[in-house]
């Protein structure tokens, strides 16, 4: 790992690990907002619904520049929550690509709320996104 420092606090698991949050950490965000009173269940928590979709969408755009063309999901793998977001947080998504296939590409989405008023930082989230690239006709094509 040389070039690579690790982050204030960040855990000591393993190499593979650590190697992936420096990557998500030290890179440009796919994904900025805002969770708001309307993002919320009825116990007025954010909604995990609603972090999944924009996580979905975040995926997708990388995915769709990375073909060149209309992309579609065709799973979602170990979806783990591990934090609560709160109205106000701004959320934070990184997506890297893993693993490319003949037309499909799987990601790997991380996201994180910052506290509106601390600026304190949370893993909340993190999946495996898998997209397949498709033809005008919604078949699966070989990436380029």
């Amino acid at each position: 790992m040389a070039g690579f420092q690790l982050l204030p606090g960040a855990p000591i698991l393993n190499s593979r690990y650590i190697m992936s949050e420096l990557i998500n950490r030290t890179r440009q965000p796919v994904r900025i907002l805002t969770a708001m009173p309307t993002d919320t269940n009825p116990d007025g928590d954010i909604f995990g619904g609603w972090l999944m979709s924009h996580m979905d969408l975040a995926a997708g755009d990388l995915c769709k520049r990375r073909a060149g063309g209309r992309v579609v999901t065709v799973a979602v793998e170990g979806f783990k929550f591990l934090a609560p977001v709160k109205v106000g947080d701004e959320v934070v998504i990184y997506v890297d690509i893993t693993k490319t296939g003949t037309s499909s590409m799987h990601c790997k989405v991380c996201t994180y709320a910052m506290a509106g008023c601390t600026g304190e930082e949370t893993k909340v989230c993190e999946a495996v996104y898998v997209f397949v690239y498709i033809d005008k006709d919604g078949k699966p094509t070989p990436l380029p």
